[in-house]
């Protein structure tokens, strides 16, 4: 498969070059020069303070941008394809992750749905049967939809009935979803088809006939308009999307979003109301048997003071997960007529630990709580009484426990970093636990071993970390290191199985997980210290993790990378600029780099301002400017290796931050280490990347790895 790169000779680019490129750059074995970057003269102020924004043209979509991307593009490509471990690593990528593997099955009616991925299926196909032991058949597979299998599978959701199976598809990574509706027992599509979708599923009405949808407006052009707020629609089969009845909108703020879920019952539409990561409400219509709405919106939670998740209503009694008043977190029982909060009862009280998600199923709660950073389930009667713990596989991460009141069985996946996931049921009756489906990896992760350490950050906060590497591993200060990071949207980062991280052990390498602030390992505290002013608290985590790696000799700076995603893009951002002495290469991808206008790109991106604030605000503003990467690349300043990775599709963290990230670092650097941006061309954030993308995406970034950390004689095989 070709890679799908904006792609130029590298001949001919270097000739278009000339006298007037930027700088060279390099290693000392390979010279670079990098394309010539306009730097205007734009300034913008904000509370009084001139603020250059030199590269403000890169946020612009045109043939000016695409160009650029072009030109980084040829100077990255054979860069990183010159490198003489990376055919070899791509191959071992290769034959590992070719394994098979399943999602979470979900029940309805008596069929069972799941997902299942041969090894190297580009995208995972999804089957049905009609019993958990029965024969499973091809329901839809994506890979024939498009020869590079860049449109991917995005949700899929079947009717309560069991007949008919709505999904979104996502074209080229964007996050965008077009939602069709399939037949279960002849496989054709149905003529309906949604458009203006992101972020959220559609739900069924109980009668099998309808969906509500959460769909932004459409522009003239015919495209949606993700700058402004979503709001709630009922579609009826067989009707065109154009008669579709706007059910609910936001009409008292500027910023909320309102997604639908109709309630187990079928007798309610519930409508979560999102205000950011520490901002929800929840509102709800009662609906008829047809699911035509009845009355009026009823605001059940209008306080925006904290998280609210609907978990289910049973006798019109809303059970619901909140962090009001519980930074860990606790569960609430709220009758549909309550008009304050005296009317609620506490269910499952605060526990020691974070409960970050909870479902009904067969008339008692399962609870998810994380221990340390690991995963722990109890489950409780609806009257708070705590059943039994379920008895999980190790000390990793599970998710699923879906389902209704009435189903007695519930699914699970469990993994670690040393173990593939698998699928398991949960008897919720008698919390028997059962192997459903296990893969069989071609390695023998036994040569392995995990262990979580906690190390003292800059203020004295403990802070832990997970540190997986060879079981006779000898502390000497010469292992090539991983350290990976996220510190966000109180998201915390539990041990998981990742074919890339087991190839980079099998290379010699150590892969730690720092569990920073920001995250939500131990609850709303935890998270809301990595926010808004406080958010120099998980960059200053982040660092001490790597200096205690160093002094407790696990690696040395000249052999630490350091990664991240997303928000991790902006941790790697943050701390190396802030301390390029202390890592020998950085890599951070699809990053959030430049704080004072991330909020511009669209209406989701603005609700991040839960975390990050916004540079409208004054101190908000002087925290963002302290930190923000683009604004804190220092002309003369010696960075390390960093290979910046973005994707033109990408519409939730727009690619523009890391243009003009690149472009900074490759005008300021001030040493021979090579700054390269690496743009992918059929691919968004991350999600529906098909297989034979990632692999070469991890195979560019363990090569440069290899040689920017000086990694002589790599072996790619246990």
């Amino acid at each position: 498969m070709c890679r799908s790169l904006a792609t130029l000779s590298a001949a001919v680019f270097l000739s278009a070059c000339g006298t007037g490129a930027s700088p060279p750059a390099g290693d000392g074995s390979q010279t670079l020069r990098y394309p010539q970057t306009e730097r205007s003269a734009h300034v913008d102020e904000y509370h009084g303070v001139e603020v250059a924004d030199p590269y403000r043209w890169l946020e612009n979509v045109d043939e000016r941008t695409a160009a650029w991307v072009r030109q980084q593009n040829a100077v990255a490509q054979p860069y990183l394809e010159a490198i003489p471990a990376r055919q070899k690593i791509k191959a071992r990528l290769t034959e590992l992750w070719n394994y098979e593997r399943y999602g979470i099955p979900m029940q309805r009616a008596g069929r069972y749905f799941y997902l299942r991925n041969d090894g190297l299926q580009d995208q995972s196909v999804l089957y049905v049967a009609d019993s958990l032991d029965g024969e499973p058949r091809v329901l839809l597979d994506p890979n024939e939809l498009r020869e590079d299998a860049t449109v991917a599978l995005g949700e899929f959701v079947p009717s309560p009935d069991g007949r008919l199976v709505a999904y979104s598809l996502s074209d080229g990574g964007t996050d965008w979803r077009t939602w069709h509706v399939r037949e279960v027992q002849s496989g054709r599509d149905r003529p309906d088809i949604l458009r203006f979708i992101k972020f959220r599923e559609a739900s069924w009405t109980a009668d099998s006939k309808g969906l509500y949808y959460a769909r932004y407006p459409q522009r003239a052009d015919g495209s949606g308009d993700d700058s402004k707020q979503m709001s709630i629609w009922l579609h009826r089969l067989g009707t065109p999307q154009s008669e579709d009845v706007q059910v609910f909108a936001i009409a008292d703020h500027p910023t909320r979003n309102p997604y639908p879920e109709v309630s187990d019952d079928g007798r309610y539409l519930v409508i979560t109301v999102y205000d950011g990561s520490l901002s929800t409400g929840i509102y709800y219509r009662r609906i008829g048997p047809d699911g035509t709405p009845q009355g009026e919106v009823v605001r059940l939670i209008d306080s925006f003071d904290a998280q609210y998740q609907f978990v289910d209503v049973i006798d019109d009694v809303f059970y619901v997960r909140t962090s009001a008043d519980t930074p860990n977190g606790r569960i609430v029982a709220i009758p549909a007529n309550a008009t304050s909060r005296t009317a609620w009862r506490d269910v499952v009280t605060e526990q020691d630990f974070a409960l970050v998600d909870a479902t009904l199923v067969g008339g008692r709660i399962i609870a998810q709580y994380l221990k340390d950073a690991h995963s722990l389930v109890r489950v409780f009667d609806l009257d708070g009484r705590l059943a039994y713990e379920v008895d999980l596989p190790g000390l990793g991460q599970v998710e699923g426990f879906g389902g209704s009141a009435r189903d007695r069985r519930t699914f699970f996946a469990y993994g670690d970093f040393l173990t593939p996931t698998s699928i398991w049921s949960l008897d919720v009756e008698t919390g028997k636990v059962t192997l459903f489906r296990e893969p069989q990896f071609a390695a023998d992760t036994s040569a392995y071993v995990t262990e979580q350490v906690f190390y003292e950050s800059k203020d004295g906060t403990q802070v832990p970390m997970f540190i997986t590497r060879k079981r006779d591993f000898r502390k000497d200060g010469t292992a090539p290191t991983m350290l990976y990071g996220y510190g966000g949207f109180g998201i915390a980062q539990l041990p998981a199985f990742s074919v890339p991280v087991y190839v980079w052990l099998e290379m010699g390498g150590v892969f730690a997980v720092a569990n920073l602030r920001g995250g939500g390992e131990y609850g709303e505290d935890w998270h809301v210290a990595g926010t808004k002013l406080q958010k120099q608290n998980v960059f200053d985590d982040f660092i001490a993790a790597a200096e205690w790696l160093i002094a407790e000799k696990y690696t040395s700076t000249p052999k630490l990378a350091v990664r991240g995603r997303s928000n991790g893009g902006l941790l790697v951002g943050a701390v190396m600029t802030q301390r390029p002495d202390l890592f020998g290469a950085a890599l951070p991808a699809v990053g959030v780099l430049d704080m004072l206008r991330y909020h511009t790109a669209s209406a989701n991106a603005r609700q991040w301002s839960s975390d990050y604030g916004l540079s409208e605000n004054e101190a908000e503003f002087h925290a963002q400017y302290a930190y923000s990467p683009v604004h804190n690349v220092r002309p003369g300043t010696c960075y390390p290796p960093t290979l910046v990775t973005t994707a033109e599709s990408d519409d939730r963290v727009v690619p523009w931050h890391s243009y003009k990230f690149a472009a900074a670092l490759q005008h300021a650097q001030g040493c021979a280490h090579p700054v390269l941006l690496r743009v992918e061309t059929r691919a968004g954030h991350g999600a529906g990347k098909p297989t034979w993308m990632q692999i070469e995406d991890w195979a560019d970034q363990w090569a440069f790895l290899v040689k920017a950390l000086g990694m002589a004689d790599v072996e790619t095989t246990g």
